[in-house]
């Protein structure tokens, strides 16, 4: 039912400049369609990946992240992250933004790739640039991520897609 609800909110929350390539997502570790590099996953230090982007649109007062598995039959959610300045263009691999929400694994904070052996599996980062900061606890979990997006004025998503075969 949530991936659904994904799938439907990350259509629903595109935007035009995101459409048109105005707010762009990249990673210095890996390119967009590529495979994460194990340094980044549970089979190595489990570290979130550097992470860049372009200047988001007018009136963005906050960003928000979100790294999901796609490739399960509910997507998975390995990151969420809020209330990181407006300012910002890049996060360093390691860093730690301001606020974090559980992810799937049940900790707060980032878990990287780690699916079982068989064909890559396919994560999703998307960044949203947000007309209003996100007003949500830390720890908070997906589903209350995913309201809060809704009430966020979402200006402008990016997105990066990550791929990783485990063996």
């Amino acid at each position: 039912m949530r991936r659904l609800l994904v799938a439907a909110a990350a259509l629903v929350l595109a935007s035009p400049s995101a459409a048109a390539g105005g707010f762009r997502l990249s990673s210095p570790a890996f390119r967009s369609g590529g495979s994460i590099p194990a340094r980044f996953t549970c089979d190595g230090a489990d570290v979130s990946p550097p992470l860049r982007w372009t200047a988001p649109s007018r009136g963005t007062r906050s960003f928000a992240l979100v790294a999901e598995d796609l490739s399960t039959p509910q997507v998975y959610t390995h990151w969420l992250a809020w209330a990181i300045s407006p300012r910002a263009r890049s996060l360093a691999s390691r860093t730690r933004p301001p606020r974090e929400g559980r992810n799937d694994f049940g900790r707060t904070g980032y878990g990287g790739p780690c699916p079982p052996a068989g064909p890559a599996h396919r994560y999703l980062f998307r960044l949203y640039a947000l007309r209003v900061p996100l007003r949500l606890a830390a720890g908070a979990g997906p589903n209350a991520f995913e309201r809060a997006l809704r009430r966020g004025g979402v200006l402008a998503t990016a997105r990066l897609v990550g791929t990783y075969t485990r063996r």
